[in-house]
């Protein structure tokens, strides 16, 4: 286990550099600079970029970042005066983990119950309302939903406020938007796992013992239906702390999402090399606690090969 710890994180540093040095090199490309602003001047300008070091060469430009880096210094803002990257995710990202992890946790429990019912249940228009709301889910774009839900539940009905985050009713429709498209997943994967789990060997030698059904179900099927959800569990999570962008611009919601699309369209360099950074670290530590709780799940699972 330490060793394919000790490998992954190689690995996972190796792709980080590598996100690194690509997006860096992109910013570099993008067209203008972060201070082409109308009615200043040319002069101005490049005394601000000789100020900043843009006005180096881009291999010095990338060196001078990687020492700051090391040091955990992620650069300051060009756009926000004064205000340090670090500041900048620190201030963003706890509204950010708060609407991910609420619609993780949602569309888990969800997803599991409804998959259950459509492995379980004998009634066929159980089964295919039940699937029929799993295609729905994974098919509807999460900013169509979006839209929808500010609109009939936040315009229309006046159920629940629609932008920022002040009270926990700020926090339905876009977590809702969030955790639908997770659910419609997870419902899935459960339900053709279990229904897989059911025919397999063990159970029938389980039932021929006279072990009770729901024992069978808690204790032998779901343990290894379990083991495809805790796989995606990782990206997912990673999906919903990192692809909140278009929900959280929708909603107004003052997170990392807002943050990087308005650092893109302000080409704000460091902002767009901080998040990048701060988001690619999550994937991967996401899906190496997953790759690790998939080994405990099922000791059948070795994680050196």
């Amino acid at each position: 286990m330490t060793k394919y710890i000790g490998k992954r994180i190689l690995m996972g540093l190796i792709s980080l550099f590598a996100l690194i040095f690509v997006t860096f090199f992109l910013t570099r490309l993008m067209p203008g600079n972060p201070f082409q602003i109308e009615n200043v001047n040319q002069s101005v300008q490049d005394k601000i970029m000789s100020y900043y070091g843009l006005d180096q060469p881009v291999m010095t430009q990338f060196a001078m970042y990687l020492k700051n880096l090391a040091h955990g210094d992620l650069g300051v803002s060009y756009k926000k005066v004064g205000t340090t990257v670090n500041e900048l995710i620190a201030a963003a990202a706890p509204c950010t983990m708060r609407l991910g992890l609420l619609a993780y946790a949602i569309s888990l429990i969800l997803g599991t119950v409804t998959g259950i019912c459509m492995a379980l249940t004998k009634k066929e228009s159980v089964r295919g309302g039940l699937m029929v709301m799993t295609i729905l889910g994974i098919s509807i774009p999460n900013y169509v939903l979006a839209l929808l839900l500010m609109l009939v539940c936040g315009v229309k009905l006046q159920w629940f406020p629609v932008v920022g985050l002040g009270t926990w009713q700020h926090y339905v429709l876009p977590v809702i938007t969030l955790a639908v498209y997770p659910f419609a997943q997870i419902a899935k994967l459960v339900k053709s796992s279990m229904t897989e789990a059911l025919h397999q060997d063990y159970v029938i030698m389980a039932r021929a013992k006279g072990i009770g059904r729901a024992r069978i179900i808690l204790v032998h099927v779901m343990k290894n239906a379990m083991i495809p959800v805790v796989t995606i569990s990782g990206p997912m999570i990673a999906f919903l702390l990192t692809g909140s962008f278009v929900v959280e611009n929708i909603f107004t919601i003052p997170g990392i999402g807002k943050e990087f699309v308005n650092s893109v369209s302000n080409r704000d360099y460091t902002v767009i090399m901080g998040l990048t950074i701060f988001l690619g670290a999550i994937l991967l530590v996401c899906n190496l606690i997953s790759d690790i709780l998939c080994a405990l799940v099922d000791p059948r699972i070795k994680l050196e090969k």
